[in-house]
């Protein structure tokens, strides 16, 4: 490790780095041992957590089933919206302040595991709603203890939110997203059973997998911990600790996967083996970004999804407009890493051919066009929009665009770059489209 120059110390870094675990339980049928687990927990009487689609289909069905079956009361909140904002998080805090759960098992995509999180720290430790939202847009308050037993039950590959201490919501009166983060808020566990993806829609399958490139690609190009600012004390490391040989170990894997399975689970909803590779993918993805944290993608997504007019993706609910996730961050990724490759041309290169892109002959002046335009290949190849302007944005929305997502430090300073208002500008113009 010492060896490795990216990780030299840095004068008034950090000299460690934390290795946080999440107990995950992966493999075909797994939903089914939700009441076993729930019961070892504790867990006497539970909210069940998830969306009005997941509500009515078979994995909520299963794990309700295994949760009565274990002699446990079950009260479901199918009230969660995807691509939760903080009326809907406080919704779901009510229920669960109202309901005197002993837990939570959450059934969906990252919007319902992140709603969960939520719910379950506002019902253990109640505050006026921004007290622990991230600064400088909230009070950035530390959770003060642990909250209630939560068990995660993901069913898109793509969130890692069941690995995570990350709950991501849209603020309506900025019309961006922010976030809380602690690592109260990790579930407990995590059951993730590949089947979960195999009746996916395309398009959700699609953003799904690019948030998961995009987990790993940003950590393992993070900011290295040892030239993050030191922690005045070890219990206030951070999660998001920049770049480490632990992260690395899943961004390295998760991408190879993906540079095989990505395009595959896709556009082939018949190939079990590719979706089952990319929930696998996102479940290691998921714990590197966990310890390391992203950095611009996810920071300029923020104000891409929150401030959508009319974009309407198949595959999603009609009732309004909605960039989803993973592709409200994939949108930005090609013009971010151009940028981001001068500061370490060997990770971004390693990157590209561990994502199946030809690095024969190139230098490091090459890394940042090799990798993106690996990225562009695979967003053609799953038709994904052309760049920012193909969710609705044009040159007159930059300033907006910039506006939203500067507050994001968490994100920004964790780059390998220093990013400000005008490098921000300059990223949303070339992001504008690709091809």
């Amino acid at each position: 490790m010492a060896c490795c120059h990216f990780y030299a110390p840095g004068e008034g870094g950090d000299e460690a780095f934390s290795m946080d675990g999440s107990s995950v339980t992966f493999g075909l049928g797994v939903l089914r041992e939700a009441g076993d687990h729930a019961a070892a927990l504790g867990i006497g009487r539970v909210a069940l957590m998830t969306d009005k689609v997941m509500a009515g289909l078979e994995h909520l069905a299963v794990v309700k089933a295994a949760l009565e079956g274990a002699g446990i009361d079950v009260v479901v909140y199918d009230e969660v919206r995807v691509e939760p904002t903080d009326e809907s998080f406080k919704a779901a805090a009510r229920f669960a302040q109202e309901g005197k759960f002993d837990g939570f098992v959450s059934v969906g995509g990252g919007s319902v595991i992140d709603t969960t999180k939520a719910a379950n720290l506002y019902s253990a430790h109640p505050a006026e709603f921004l007290t622990y939202v991230n600064k400088p847009i909230g009070g950035g308050q530390a959770v003060p203890g642990p909250i209630k037993p939560h068990i995660a039950c993901p069913t898109t590959c793509g969130t890692g939110s069941e690995c995570t201490g990350i709950a991501v919501f849209d603020l309506l009166s900025m019309r961006a997203k922010t976030g809380i983060v602690s690592r109260y808020l990790r579930p407990t566990m995590a059951l993730v059973d590949p089947a979960c993806t195999y009746t996916l829609p395309k398009n959700v399958v699609a953003a799904s997998a690019f948030d998961v490139l995009s987990h790993s690609l940003e950590s393992y190009t993070a900011l290295a911990y040892t030239r993050r600012k030191a922690p005045a004390r070890p219990s206030l490391r951070p999660m998001s600790q920049g770049a480490n040989p632990w992260s690395d170990l899943g961004c390295r894997e998760a991408m190879r996967i993906l540079g095989t399975h990505l395009v595959r689970g896709v556009n082939d909803p018949a190939d079990k083996e590719a979706r089952g590779q990319l929930m696998w993918a996102a479940t290691l993805a998921g714990i590197a970004f966990g310890n390391a944290g992203c950095h611009v993608p996810h920071g300029m997504s923020y104000s891409v999804a929150g401030m959508v007019r009319e974009f309407q993706p198949d595959g999603y609910p009609k009732a309004e407009p909605i960039v989803p996730h993973g592709m409200s961050v994939i949108v930005n990724a090609p013009a971010v890493f151009r940028f981001t490759a001068e500061a370490c041309p060997d990770r971004h290169l390693e990157a590209a051919g561990l994502l199946g892109a030809d690095t024969r002959g190139a230098t490091d002046g090459d890394a940042g066009e090799v990798l993106a335009g690996q990225l562009i290949q695979f967003m053609k190849s799953t038709d994904m929009p052309n760049g920012i302007g193909g969710v609705g944005y044009n040159q007159d929305d930059i300033p907006n665009l910039t506006e939203g997502s500067f507050p994001q430090r968490r994100l920004m300073d964790n780059a390998p770059r220093a990013i400000g208002k005008d490098e921000l500008n300059s990223l949303y113009r070339n992001a504008l489209s690709y091809w």
